[in-house]
């Protein structure tokens, strides 16, 4: 039976959603008989809620030695920095990639055959060649969600000449050529990666967190609450970080006095939003962020999903709430770059609308129609739900793991 370990900072219960999907690939490739272990951190990503507050629910877990649903977890103490701010996201990731390195130096009986490192901590893939030296059997995997220092410098943070990029660049250079896969998330990232010596490649998307077996028909009670009687409802459902942009969906949304865009979100530009809105924007609104119970019925209310990213970022990141959407049915309204990995899918298997400034009357009337022909609406539902159960879905998606993972080790 073939030994995985996993290194990734979050992990179960955290509700983040790259922690959900690393739970899955770990729940996932246990079903499909590996062994896997875990080596999260013991704190979530984000900050305790005002109602965990009330309920004193600790702001870390145990990191005591568990097994949940035949994955091995061993969770590494870390102390109680923000991962929001800079300094923090950077002591963090020293201090889990310090631990996760003296852990199997000091482990020299634990010989995984497969060694898969995340992103999260910061620059975790730099890792990798120190995994290299302590174990050089070991298959090292790197699952790339996001490319720095490309982050850094397509959010402002640092000029693409500056000591400290060309000193992430160096030790990219010397980490990716360790691996003996890195799976990207799209073709777009694919491309960005040709910048470094990547010995193998594959594309292994992200998942629903949400399957169900079916396109779901409306929440009544949920699209009531979200977009009252409006005709056209459109939701903006997840994180709302640095990454994302809303320029042109409040311009839509202007062209669109019938309809109703809601954003149900988090992350550090809201504020930057609601300060773009004008008291005429009565047709935008805001709605607490879902919790997992409620996701479900959250995302089957609205007839549109939005998702966005600033085209400084395309093939920096891929935004996961495109395949949430696919999953229970519904098309997406993309801003962003034609070059991004979502453009051209959304192109090529015809789920959505992707908003330019050149087309966005077209679109804005398209919508409009789309929202008062039901035979296109149930259509279109059937189909989003179609191409993702055919392309994205985590049973197509975790098969590919499996598969990359016998091939690695012949």
């Amino acid at each position: 039976m073939t030994k995985i370990l996993i290194l990734y900072h979050y992990y179960w219960p955290d509700d983040v959603v790259s922690s959900s999907l690393f739970t899955d690939l770990c729940e996932g490739l246990a079903q499909r008989g590996h062994i896997v272990d875990v080596w999260p951190s013991n704190r979530p990503c984000h900050s305790l809620t005002m109602n965990q507050r009330k309920a004193h629910t600790a702001n870390r877990y145990s990191t005591r030695p568990e097994t949940r649903n035949g994955v091995k977890i061993h969770r590494v103490w870390r102390l109680p920095l923000s991962q929001h701010s800079f300094l923090g996201r950077i002591f963090n990731a020293i201090w889990m990639i310090k631990f996760w390195w003296l852990r199997l130096a000091f482990h020299s009986g634990y010989q995984p055959d497969v060694i898969l490192v995340g992103t999260d901590p910061l620059l975790a893939v730099t890792i990798v060649p120190f995994l290299k030296f302590l174990r050089p059997k070991a298959k090292l995997v790197h699952w790339c969600f996001d490319l720095y220092p490309e982050a850094a410098i397509a959010d402002g943070r640092l000029g693409p000449g500056s000591p400290l990029v060309k000193m992430v660049k160096w030790a990219m250079n010397a980490s990716y050529p360790k691996c003996d896969l890195v799976a990207d998330l799209g073709s777009c990232m694919r491309e960005r990666l040709k910048a470094y010596p990547v010995k193998k490649s594959a594309t292994l998307t992200a998942w629903a967190l949400e399957e169900p077996p079916h396109a779901l028909a409306y929440d009544k009670s949920e699209r009531r609450a979200l977009f009252g009687d409006a005709p056209l409802g459109l939701l903006y459902s997840g994180s709302f970080g640095r990454p994302h942009e809303f320029y042109m969906m409040v311009k839509l949304a202007r062209l669109m006095p019938t309809a109703r865009v809601t954003f149900s979100a988090r992350g550090s530009r809201l504020a930057e939003l609601h300060q773009a809105l004008n008291p005429e924007d009565t047709n935008i609104h805001f709605a607490e962020f879902a919790p997992p119970e409620k996701l479900s019925a959250r995302l089957c209310a609205p007839d549109v999903h939005l998702v966005s990213l600033r085209p400084d970022w395309a093939g920096i990141v891929v935004p996961s709430k495109f395949f949430g959407a696919l999953a229970v049915g519904r098309p997406v309204l993309f801003e962003g770059s034609l070059e991004s990995s979502i453009a051209r899918w959304i192109k090529e298997f015809g789920v959505g609308w992707v908003l330019t400034s050149d087309n966005m009357d077209k679109t804005a009337e398209d919508l409009l129609a789309f929202s008062g022909d039901e035979k296109r609406k149930k259509q279109m539902f059937e189909h989003c739900f179609d191409i993702y159960q055919a392309h994205y879905s985590k049973k197509i998606v975790m098969d590919r793991w499996d598969k990359e993972i016998k091939t690695l080790l012949g």
